[in-house]
């Protein structure tokens, strides 16, 4: 199987920023709070993302979609998972269509 990567940096330097305390970083805080705040942030901007792509504002779009595209990252960490894992995951989705996935997932339940 071929190796799935996303084309961003990751983890996003707001996490390697979180080392340094909640006085200079905001993800520290979110991580302070913790695993259900940072998973409620992540919803947050997962909608806001929503709203911004059915009211077809472009810019408004991209700016939320970059928050969605880092938010997991508080989630993984507060909840150990690593990046490679959701690889490896999707990775696995990429050698079949959704279709397929969506049927093996209905199968394997």
């Amino acid at each position: 199987m071929a190796r799935f990567t996303i084309a961003l940096t990751w983890p996003p330097p707001s996490i390697a920023r979180a080392a340094s305390g909640a006085e200079a970083s905001y993800t520290r805080k979110l991580l302070d709070k913790g695993a259900e705040h940072c998973a409620k942030k992540f919803g947050e901007e997962a909608v806001e993302t929503v709203i911004a792509a059915v009211e077809n504002d472009r810019d408004h779009l991209i700016a939320e979609s970059g928050d969605s595209a880092v938010s997991p990252a508080g989630a993984l960490k507060s909840r150990g998972v690593k990046f490679e894992d959701v690889e490896a995951a999707l990775a696995q989705r990429t050698s079949m269509s959704g279709l397929e996935e969506k049927a093996a997932r209905k199968r394997d339940q």
